[in-house]
């Protein structure tokens, strides 16, 4: 009798004929479409749930529909499934990133930048996909949350569906503290500044994500405290208070304080000039935005923890090279 790990893939030979799947403790409270998507690598979601309507999905013998939490010890027949397999797929190589932490329930990485956190839009696999080669023992691994592509720092992934729930909870009622440091070009004044601008998300015609600053979007809270300053740049930790998508780059950028070297929200001409250097600056090749800190209890243990990922080398030699800070 198979195993979750022993699905085969659903384009295969091996997989013309149904499957029986016994669901483990870490499958167990997911929905029954939701877990036939993440199992059926490369299947049309239209497809699944087609399955699913027509009865060829059964779990312990019986008709379900697309809503059936999964229970430890359920039995799920998966029916023969055949798609045209595509021969430019990319196969995610295995591949391993700084631990800042690690335990039988989470593995929190330090991200570098310009690496996705998963695969789509443009981006075959991304860190998520790699993590999973490279531990094919692994029976759960999931992402807790994401990082934009360009920023770089702490990721937290879990290892039992316990975690990720308990985790998602918890950033949900705000009981997580995530701190980011950024660069920004302007003549910053306050030690601490609370930003509240309401964020609209939309998909542009390339099918690119974008926010915009404009009433009636979701309610967005970031407040910026102020490390040191030079004449024309300033560095600020941000705290969020609401997980927005590219918040703290619209709200900054929406106060005329663009990150440096963002290519969505900031001052394009300017990023140019950062990425070639001067004679009184090093050259920035990346955007200046690092996720250095979380706090959060452990959704086991209990226990209060707070994680930090230094700068990355290229941050700290760009803030080193504007010289001595005003403030």
């Amino acid at each position: 009798m198979a195993r979750q790990n022993d699905v085969v893939p659903p384009s295969s030979q091996q997989a013309l004929q149904a499957q029986f799947v016994t669901i483990s403790e870490e499958e167990a409270g997911q929905r029954i479409d939701n877990y036939l998507l993440r199992i059926c690598k490369g299947v049309p979601k239209s497809h699944v749930y087609r399955i699913l309507r027509s009865g060829e999905v059964r779990v312990n013998k019986g008709r379900i529909d697309q809503l059936y939490r999964l229970v430890e010890g359920d039995m799920v027949r998966i029916p023969p499934i055949r798609i045209a397999e595509k021969s430019s797929a990319q196969v995610a190589p295995g591949a391993e990133f700084t631990i800042v932490f690690e335990d039988a329930h989470l593995l929190v990485i330090d991200k570098p930048c310009g690496v996705a956190v998963h695969g789509g839009s443009g981006v075959s696999y991304g860190v998520i996909e790699q993590l999973r080669a490279s531990r094919p023992q692994a029976k759960f691994l999931e992402l807790v949350h994401r990082l934009d592509r360009e920023t770089s720092g702490l990721l937290l992934l879990a290892k039992k569906r316990s975690a990720l729930t308990n985790l998602h909870e918890q950033m949900r009622d705000g009981h997580t503290d995530k701190r980011y440091l950024t660069a920004v070009h302007g003549d910053w004044i306050n030690k601490r500044q609370h930003v509240k601008l309401p964020l609209h998300k939309y998909t542009t015609a390339d099918g690119e994500r974008r926010v915009v600053v404009q009433a009636g979007g979701m309610e967005s809270h970031t407040i910026f405290n102020l490390k040191r300053k030079w004449q024309e740049f300033a560095l600020l930790e941000a705290e969020l208070k609401t997980g927005r998508t590219h918040q703290i780059r619209v709200h900054l950028a929406s106060s005329g304080f663009p990150i440096l070297g963002d290519d969505k929200y900031g001052d394009f001409p300017f990023n140019k000039a950062l990425q070639k250097g001067s004679a009184t600056r090093g050259a920035l090749k990346r955007m200046f935005l690092h996720a250095h800190q979380i706090t959060f209890t452990h959704p086991d243990s209990g226990q209060q923890m707070t994680l930090r990922a230094p700068l990355p080398a290229e941050c700290e030699r760009f803030l080193v090279s504007l010289g001595q800070s005003v403030a």
